[in-house]
């Protein structure tokens, strides 16, 4: 039993670290539109964020694949 609320504990620990990423990264992706200039810069950080978005959410269906197991 107390292994099982082990596990449940870092399993909602892991989701909350995730979700706070996920969030952060498509505010900032967010952001390159807003700010609107789409010079070379913009590009470039419109593609960092979205591959920590990417990054992100395959992180999260993977742990969540492992916890199923």
């Amino acid at each position: 039993m107390d292994k099982e609320l082990s596990q449940n504990k870092n399993h909602s620990k892991i989701n909350y670290e995730l979700l706070f990423q996920l969030i952060a990264s498509l505010a900032w992706g967010i952001s390159v539109f807003v700010y609107g200039s789409f010079e070379l810069g913009d590009w470039l950080q419109l593609l960092a964020a979205s591959a920590w978005t990417v990054s992100n959410l395959l992180n999260y269906f993977n742990h969540r694949k492992l916890s199923r197991s």
